[in-house]
């Protein structure tokens, strides 16, 4: 994969590549720093068998949440079948201090309000690892029960990954969200997979948003996501509720907004997910 990656890198910015190297983390796609004869470094990453569309979706996703100008995103330098170039980021030794964490919560809070047009991607991709339907919708309980709740309880059944009666309960929960989802609000700009593996802190404290799962959903989704695994300071939320205050009872929605990925990573990996699935269903039914 790696000479044919470089053939790509090559002739997608018109560069020859004097070293290409492997890089760790991720679950899905194989990753490289790559170094340029223009003394340029970028980052460039490959899947041996991408779905339809799978790095065209990655790369309309960071240009559709860097058009809000509110948090860093990496520039997309070339896509095509099978490949994503990024402009290269110095990542930092030490996690972000106080004051990026603070910069970070108020950057995200602007990301949000920056808004969608529909709850749900107007171009209709699907998004994640399981391919998750984008369908626009009119109301995030729509949009949250048919492209989030129910397929996922279809999955879970089909493939065993979680008991009946967590799959009968998701089914049950995603014709209950208008009663259980808080005020309604118009949809956010999300990035839809925001744990802190998806945040890279730069050398100068700034931190910049990659791999998003985007699309027009309620602004809690990320949140609760940020809570979900750790690795964000309380600094990072104070901030965000100061610019854009959150509605009355959020922290109790929390659970309802982990379900999802939840069960995604039940589906995937199985173990404690199943359980800390079966938690948060019980927290919110």
């Amino acid at each position: 994969m790696g000479e044919w990656l470089e053939q790509q890198v090559v002739e997608a910015l018109d560069v020859d590549v004097t070293r290409l190297a492997r890089l760790g983390g991720g679950d899905v796609a194989e990753s490289f720093a790559v170094d340029l004869t223009n003394g340029q470094r970028v980052f460039a990453k490959t899947h041996r068998n991408p779905p339809p569309q799978f790095f065209e979706t990655e790369a309309a996703s960071l240009e559709w949440l860097r058009a809000a100008d509110a948090l860093p995103v990496p520039t997309v330098l070339a896509v095509g079948e099978g490949y994503l170039v990024l402009e290269w980021i110095d990542e930092a030794r030490a996690r972000s201090n106080t004051a990026g964490e603070t910069e970070f919560g108020r950057s995200l809070a602007a990301l949000h309000r920056s808004g969608a047009d529909v709850f749900g991607r107007t171009d209709r991709r699907t998004t994640g690892s399981r391919r998750l339907p984008n369908e626009p919708t009119a109301t995030w309980a729509e949009f949250f029960g048919e492209n989030r709740l129910l397929p996922l309880a279809r999955m879970a059944r089909d493939q065993g990954a979680l008991p009946v009666h967590v799959c009968d309960g998701l089914a049950t929960l995603a014709g209950r969200l208008d009663e259980v989802g808080g005020p309604q609000e118009t949809p956010a700009r999300l990035h839809g997979d925001l744990w802190a593996g998806n945040r890279i802190v730069d050398a100068s404290g700034r931190s910049w948003i990659i791999d998003p799962a985007a699309h027009g959903g309620h602004r809690e989704f990320d949140l609760a996501m940020m809570r979900l695994f750790g690795g964000f300071g309380d600094a990072a939320f104070d901030a965000y509720a100061e610019v854009f205050a959150l509605a009355d009872g959020w922290p109790e929605r929390v659970p309802l907004h982990q379900l999802a990925p939840l069960a995604v990573h039940a589906i995937k990996f199985g173990g404690g997910y199943v359980a800390a699935a079966e938690r948060a269903l019980a927290a919110v039914l």
